[in-house]
Order: C-alpha cells, then sequence, then structure tokens
C-alpha cells in the first residue's frame, strides 16, 4: 500500500512538473529574443532587417557622404519608426477591407512612369536601390493608406456654416487686402527626390525635375485639367490636393521674385505660366530646389473681402478642414499605436550596447 502511494505521489510531481516546464517554455518563449534578421514586430507581423537595410539604401540614394555609424544608427531607427507606424495603418486597413487593389496600383504605376522612357525610369529605380516590385509594393501601402485616412479621417470631417462665420468674424482683418492679391495655383517638380524621416538628404538632380516638369506642361498644354494635375503629380504635398490652390498671394511677395511676377502679371485669369524656377533663397549663392507652373485664378484689387464671398467661403473652409483634419490624424494615429502590441528590437539592441 505504502509503494503504490508512493508511487502515486511520484507521479503527481512529475505530472506537475511537466505541467510546470511547459507553461515555463511556453511563457519564456514570447519573450525570447528572434532570430538577428527581426527588427520589430507589430502585433505578431515581423519587420525583416533585409527591408530596413533596402530602405537605408534607398534614402542615402547617390550621395557620396556616407554617415557615422550614429548617423546610420539614428536613420535606420527613423526609418523603422516609420515602418512600424505604416505597418500598424496596413493592418488597421486590411481588417475594414480597405486594401488597394491591383488596378489601383497598375494606375498609380502609369502616372509615375509617363514623364520617363523605360531606360530612364530604370534608372531611376538603381539610383534608389530599388526593385520594380519594392515600388509596387510601395505604391500599394502608400494607396492603402490613403484609403483608410479618407474612411477612417476625411470623411467624418463637416465644416459647416456656422463655423466660417465664426472663424470670419475672428480673423476679418486676414480678408482685409491693403494691396492687389492673386489667387494662384501651382504645380511643382522638387529637384531632389523624396526621402524617408531622418535620412540624409539625396543629391538635386535638375535635369531629371526639368524632364518631369516639361511632361507636365505638355499635358496641360494638351488640355487636361490644371487641378486634376496637380492632385495626381505635383511633388507640394500641402496645396496638391486642393488642386494646387495656393490661395491668394499678395503683391509684394510676388515682387521678391521678378521673373516670377513678370510671368503671372502677365497672365489673365485661367493662364498659365510657363517652367518657372523656385530657388531655395536669395543672392548668387542659391540654388534651384524646384520648378513650377503657375496658374492665375483671380486678380483682386485692394480692399475688405465680405463674408458671403464665394472664394472667402471656400479659402475660410479649407483651412478649418485642414487643421482638423490634422489633429484627428495625430489623434488617430496615436489610439492605434496603443492598440498595438509593438516590440522595437532593433532600438533594445541599440540601448543593450549603449550604442556601440
Amino acid at each position: 500500500m505504502h509503494e503504490v502511494s508512493s508511487f502515486s505521489h511520484r507521479t503527481r510531481v512529475t505530472a506537475v512538473s511537466l505541467l510546470c516546464g511547459l507553461l515555463l517554455s511556453a511563457s519564456t518563449g514570447c519573450h525570447r529574443p528572434p532570430s538577428p534578421d527581426v527588427m520589430a514586430t507589430v502585433n505578431g507581423k515581423e519587420i525583416m532587417k533585409a527591408d530596413l537595410d533596402k530602405y537605408y539604401q534607398a534614402s542615402l540614394g547617390e550621395n557620396p557622404e556616407q554617415p557615422s555609424p550614429q548617423q546610420a544608427q539614428i536613420v535606420r531607427l527613423n526609418i523603422l519608426r516609420q515602418m512600424i507606424e505604416d505597418e500598424i495603418l496596413q493592418q488597421r486597413a486590411a481588417k475594414l477591407s480597405l486594401a488597394a487593389t491591383d488596378e489601383d496600383v497598375n494606375a498609380k504605376l502609369t502616372e509615375m512612369k509617363a514623364p520617363f522612357t523605360q531606360e530612364e525610369f530604370d534608372r531611376q529605380l538603381k539610383q534608389r536601390n530599388l526593385t520594380l516590385d519594392d515600388l509596387r509594393r510601395d505604391i500599394r501601402r502608400s494607396l492603402t493608406n490613403d484609403k483608410l485616412l479618407n474612411k477612417e479621417i476625411y470623411s467624418k470631417i463637416n465644416i459647416t456654416d456656422g463655423d466660417i462665420s465664426d472663424y470670419y468674424n475672428a480673423h476679418k482683418a486676414e480678408f482685409n487686402f491693403i494691396e492687389p492679391q492673386y489667387h494662384l495655383a501651382e504645380i511643382a517638380v522638387t529637384t531632389t527626390p523624396p526621402q524617408q524621416p531622418g535620412a540624409m538628404p539625396a543629391k538635386p538632380n535638375e535635369a531629371e525635375a526639368r524632364k518631369r516638369i516639361q511632361a507636365l506642361l505638355n499635358r496641360l498644354q494638351s488640355g487636361e485639367d490644371f487641378g486634376a494635375v496637380a492632385m495626381t503629380s505635383s511633388d507640394f504635398t500641402s496645396n496638391a490636393s486642393n488642386g494646387g490652390d495656393m490661395g491668394f498671394v499678395g503683391e509684394t511677395a510676388l515682387h521678391s521674385d521678378p521673373e516670377a511676377y513678370n510671368a503671372i502679371s502677365a497672365l489673365k485669369p485661367g493662364e498659365i505660366t510657363g517652367i518657372l524656377p523656385i530657388f531655395d533663397g536669395t543672392g548668387p549663392g542659391r540654388h534651384v530646389m524646384a520648378f513650377a507652373i503657375f496658374k492665375l485664378i483671380s486678380k483682386e484689387p485692394a480692399g475688405q473681402r465680405a463674408m458671403n464671398d464665394p472664394r472667402v467661403q471656400q479659402a475660410i473652409r479649407q483651412q478649418l478642414r485642414d487643421a482638423h483634419a490634422q489633429l484627428l490624424k495625430n489623434a488617430y494615429f496615436e489610439v492605434l499605436h496603443d492598440q498595438a502590441k509593438v516590440r522595437n528590437y532593433y532600438a533594445e539592441e541599440i540601448l543593450k550596447n549603449n550604442g556601440q
């Protein structure tokens, strides 16, 4: 009887030990360091070193100046942070069935290739250390994010007549023009390719920028709508979504660039300029930062504008909408981040090694 009891006791101890071992294994497995190739995880989805390296190399472009080891780590951390945020948005979009379609991607790719020959386009990809599949992936993710924000943010913004009235009464002086004003729209192409946040600036390429802006001018001269071209092709994202509308620009501000003033002041409403350079400063050391085409929407004399002026209402509506959208996006990103389970192994490794 004692032997049976002893055997039963040993069996229970062994079973408990095995159970504890399995639980311990499962528990420690959740925190087991991943493969060195995993830079971060978002809700279990791995962000791989190969992808981070690819974006890092793309951020350097053809810049001959290589960053120091610490600068390189800072750039990689910034890029990885963006990759994490993007993955959070992608997962949210997938949950809502808002992923971009192949047709969406193909249309955007065709638009991007339009200003270039195939050889020139391939050279652009090579300079950015990207393959065509890489570009298609980036386009898909960008269009997916746009769909998500349109549904979750922009579609929910409602600027009322009361909001416009309140703003006008509080900022009436903004609509009292002390000099003639030019209501302008623009399409601009920068000489420096877009970079990942925190990345080293790429080498400006005026020749490619001029070629792109010339292709856009050709489209306008063949009858395409200025606002539509601005929305899809202008590099100045601050107003591209509004058809390139810059609002009203004072005559004094235009005089700061004589070439632009001479071209714009000669226009009639509805007409466009040729290609004009935009400089990064004044004086002999300035450089061309972009090329632009301007459209004169209207020219307004000095004086107070009434609130019932449709142009005043449109300007106020757009300003309030932009401000509301920025607030909602910031809050939306924070909430999504709080709900996500994120682990940044690359950052942990840097701290562990004291940045060495």
